[in-house]
């Protein structure tokens, strides 16, 4: 069975597999400029909680093509780009990277999009299912950079430098309190 996932700063979410667990989550930050607007999904598990999937629409000055939209990624995520495993797809908004647990691409200057996977709730191939169904909502196109609507809710603060959030033992994003 697959569901919707909503929309998400002027995006909609329209494909998520079975595997991904029910409760939602949003957040609203920023970091070196670039806005976040995150939409989170997981499930409960004997331990505690484990993320399924992270939407993060991303807003911007300095994410100007998709090559700054990896560096900025790779420095947000603490990645060598040196060693990051990434391949080029084509996504109906943009040019696009995708490794086995992300997926990222610039939808214009100033804004981009990343969808990050566990992948016991999708493979690469399922991944880039995902991401190639988040596609801009009607009122987002010609929106641009100033549209950081959508978020139902979370915090604003800016990650600092050693906060993270660990999806299967790696960094991958911020510590963030849900409010």
């Amino acid at each position: 069975m697959t569901r919707d996932g909503g929309e998400l700063s002027g995006f909609h979410i329209g494909y998520l597999p079975a595997e991904v667990g029910e409760q939602v989550s949003d957040f609203a930050t920023e970091w070196e400029d670039v806005r976040f607007a995150t939409r989170v999904w997981e499930r409960q598990v004997e331990d505690g909680y484990r993320v399924d999937l992270r939407v993060h629409v991303l807003r911007g000055d300095r994410l100007t093509d998709l090559g700054a939209v990896r560096d900025f990624l790779a420095d947000y995520h603490e990645r060598d780009t040196a060693t990051w495993e990434l391949a080029g797809f084509a996504h109906p908004d943009g040019p696009a990277l995708a490794g086995d647990t992300e997926a990222f691409w610039l939808v214009e200057p100033g804004v981009a999009v990343e969808v990050l996977a566990d992948p016991q709730a999708a493979d690469p191939t399922t991944l880039r299912a995902i991401a190639e169904n988040v596609t801009r909502t009607p009122d987002e196109a010609g929106q641009g950079r100033g549209g950081a609507g959508g978020s139902r809710g979370g915090s604003r603060r800016p990650r600092e430098r050693g906060q993270r959030w660990a999806l299967l033992g790696r960094p991958h994003g911020p510590v963030i309190a849900k409010t």
